[in-house]
C-alpha cells in the first residue's frame, strides 16, 4: 500500500508500507547499524519512536526469537530504504515483514533513507507521522503532528510485576526502566540472582531482597520525567551499596547526585560509537541508543569523575563516583560491537559486590 512520511518541518517521503499498515505519530529518529535490528527492534528504550535505518538493505536474515531484547518489539514505527523479502540464515525463525505484522508494528519502504537521515542530522530529532492509503490527506498529518506530544515511556515499558532469574550467590535488585534481557543475562552467567521490580518500587522495598548490589538499566525518554526514580535513587547513593547504571539509569543516578541532563541534537544510536576511556587511555568500539546525556558542565569533581567520553562529540559516556561504591557508563556493555571489549564493567560490578559480603 502507498504511505507517507511527514515530518514536523512540513518535508515528506513518499514509499510502501509494510508490516502492519497503519496510521502512526512518532519521534523519528536513525540508526547507523548494518546488522542487530531484532535487538534494535525489541529494545525498549525505543519505544514511541519511528526509527529509520541508515543502513539500506534490512531483513536479510529475518528474526531470531532468542535474540529478542525483551518479550515484543517496542519502536512505533520501522523505516527502510529495501526490505528483504528472502531472509537466509539457519537461525531465522521468521521474516521481518511477518514480524512486525503479528505484533502490530507499522514499516515504510522504499524512501530516500540516505536523504532522510542527512536531515535528522542537520535538523536535529523531530516528530514525524506515516500515513498509508490513496488519496492521503496532508492537511490531517499536517495537524495531528502539531499536536503531538511525546508522553513519559517508562511506566509503560517496565514490569508490572516482580521477578527473580539465575540462583547465584550474588543478588542483585534491578529497578526496570525498560531493560534489556542481556543486560539480566550478563549478570546471572556471572553467578548472580536477580530481582527485577517495577520502575516505581521504593528503595526500602528493593533492600527488603537484601541485596549485594543495584543495577540501573537502560530505558526510553527523558530522564527527568522520572522524578520518583531520581528520589529513590538519592536514597541509594546514600546507603552506599555497590550500583552500576547503565543509559537511562546513569543519566537519573547523575540527576539523583545534582547534575544535570540535555537531549541531543540527533542522538547516539548504532553499533560503531568510539568511546574513549580516560583512566586507561583506551578506546572502545560501543553500542549505543540514547538521545539525551549528562552535562559535564554540571558535574561535580568532588562528587563524581569523568571516566568515558565520546570520541564523536566528546559528550560524556561515563562517570565514576567518589564513595567508590558506584559507576555508571552511557553506552551498552551487555551489547556486542567489540564484540566483548567492555564486559570488564560487569566483572568490576561483582569484584564491587563480592567485597560487600566480606
Amino acid at each position: 500500500m502507498k504511505a507517507l512520511l511527514m515530518l514536523e518541518n512540513g518535508m515528506t517521503f513518499e514509499g510502501l508500507g509494510f508490516g502492519d499498515e497503519h496510521d502512526t505519530l512518532c519521534e523519528v529518529v536513525f540508526n547507523s547499524a548494518m546488522c542487530g535490528y531484532p535487538e534494535l527492534l525489541t529494545d525498549p528504550s525505543y519505544a514511541g519512536q519511528g526509527v529509520v535505518m541508515a543502513y539500506p538493505l534490512i531483513g536479510n536474515y529475518g528474526v531470531c526469537y532468542d535474540d529478542m531484547e525483551s518479550v515484543r518489539p517496542w519502536v512505533s514505527a520501522y523505516i527502510v530504504h529495501t526490505l528483504s523479502e528472502a531472509p537466509s540464515n539457519f537461525r531465522c525463525d521468521v521474516d521481518l515483514n511477518t514480524f512486525l505484522k503479528n505484533n502490530h508494528i507499522p514499516g515504510l519502504q522504499n524512501i530516500d533513507t540516505r536523504t532522510l537521515t542527512k536531515v535528522l542530522r542537520e535538523s536535529g530529532t523531530m516528530r514525524g507521522m506515516i500515513a498509508y492509503g490513496d488519496p492521503i490527506d496532508t492537511d490531517r498529518m499536517k495537524n495531528e503532528i502539531q499536536s503531538f506530544t511525546l508522553n513519559p515511556t517508562v511506566p509503560i515499558v517496565s514490569c508490572k510485576e516482580s521477578s527473580v532469574y539465575g540462583d547465584g550467590p550474588i543478588r542483585v535488585a534491578l529497578p526496570d526502566y525498560g531493560v534489556k534481557n542481556n543486560i539480566i543475562r550478563s549478570l546471572v552467567k556471572r553467578g548472580c540472582t536477580v530481582k527485577r521490580f517495577s520502575y516505581d518500587t521504593s528503595f526500602e522495598e528493593m533492600m527488603e531482597f537484601n541485596p549485594d548490589g543495584i543495577m540501573l538499566t537502560n530505558g526510553p525518554g527523558d530522564p527527568k520525567d522520572c522524578k520518583k526514580s531520581i528520589s529513590e535513587l538519592k536514597k541509594v547513593y546514600s546507603y552506599g551499596i555497590p550500583t552500576f547504571a547503565i543509559c537511562l539509569g546513569h543519566q537519573l543516578m547523575a540527576l539523583a547526585m545534582g547534575f544535570d541532563t540535555y537531549k541531543l541534537k540527533y542522538g547516539h544510536r548504532g553499533i560503531n560509537h568510539p568511546v574513549k576511556d580516560l583512566s586507561e587511555n583506551r578506546v572502545f568500539i560501543t553500542s549505543q541508543n540514547h538521545g539525551y546525556v549528562v552535562n559535564g558542565d554540571t558535574i561535580d569533581p568532588s562528587v563524581a569523575d569523568i571516566r568515558f567520553i565520546s570520541m564523536n562529540d566528546g559528550s560524556i559516556e561515563g562517570l565514576t563516583y567518589k564513595s567508590g561504591k558506584v559507576f555508571s557508563v552511557q553506552f551498552h556493555p551487555e551489547a556486542s560491537p567489540g564484540p566483548l571489549d567492555t564486559g570488564f564493567l560487569f566483572d568490576k560490578f561483582i569484584t564491587l559486590m563480592g567485597g560487600s559480603r566480606l
